[in-house]
């Protein structure tokens, strides 16, 4: 694997140079900043100073970027709101570029109303992907769209629907999240691999546990296999460990996040062994 990273938001209550910090005592050697990380996001996105913080720790030596997504739509059936959604999708490329990262990921957006989305709907999800076209001839980023959890109004929540993205727009990247993938079945982690790993640029790996998604890998066994089969099918790109602290049983310490990393990166590493 390229790396073993972890998103930025697992550390959303801390300053970017304590994320930082943190990572590095965890031993990972990769962080995906989320452009939405508070200490980033309300200070009006400072990218000198993430610079800065990448200057002082070469030990992590991989960044990629996650675009904003809370409150926004690229698809929404409210012009105005896709428009911001769209242009903040623009505006993330600019900033992962002079942060120095390689991959920026995206989310695909969703039909407004809770049913399946329609002709319409599809054609305002051509808009964005037209947008990230334009933007992908400018750069070197390789742009990721994601696959997200079952829902009726999902554009791409299917092995099936992302392969025929990727096949329609050769310029396009896949970020595949695992526990998203989990929520359908146990199995459909290893059909997105299967289907989509020529295009595999950035996986989100975490776990599920009933209901709840984006837990530590806490050595799974479903996890050791999603692994292999990311080794098996030459996968090159990082890992990056997806923790939702608000689904763990109690409020986490520095500390306590720092030690869950740390038991997480030993138990990749073993994998790949």
């Amino acid at each position: 694997m390229g790396s073993f990273a972890v998103s930025s938001m697992f550390f959303h209550e801390y300053t970017t140079p304590e994320i930082f910090r943190y990572v590095s005592r965890s031993g990972l050697d990769g962080i995906e900043y989320w452009l939405e990380t508070p200490h980033f996001w309300l200070r009006d996105l400072p990218a000198g100073e993430v610079i800065s913080c990448r200057e002082q720790h070469p030990e992590i030596r991989t960044l990629t970027v996650h675009a904003p997504i809370l409150d926004l739509n690229p698809c929404s059936i409210n012009p105005d709101v896709a428009e911001v959604s769209i242009g903040y999708a623009v505006r993330s490329a600019a900033i992962a570029e002079r942060l120095g990262a390689s991959i920026l990921t995206v989310h695909p957006g969703r039909r407004t109303a809770k049913r399946p989305p329609g002709e319409a709907d599809y054609a305002r999800f051509g808009r964005y992907l037209s947008a990230l076209r334009t933007v992908a001839t400018q750069n070197c980023l390789k742009i990721c769209m994601e696959n997200m959890e079952p829902a009726v109004n999902s554009f791409l929540c299917t092995p099936e629907r992302v392969r025929q993205l990727l096949d329609d727009e050769p310029w396009l990247f896949f970020t595949l999240d695992v526990a998203h993938a989990l929520a359908a079945s146990d199995d459909e982690p290893f059909r997105y691999i299967g289907l989509c790993h020529d295009r595999l640029a950035n996986v989100h790996i975490s776990r599920k546990e009933g209901k709840r998604l984006h837990l530590p890998l806490d050595q799974n066994p479903l996890m050791v296999k999603v692994i292999h089969a990311l080794k098996d099918a030459r996968y090159t790109g990082p890992l990056t460990l997806e923790i939702d602290d608000l689904n763990l049983p109690h409020h986490l310490t520095a500390d306590e996040k720092i030690a869950i990393l740390s038991h997480d990166r030993a138990f990749m590493h073993e994998c790949l062994r």
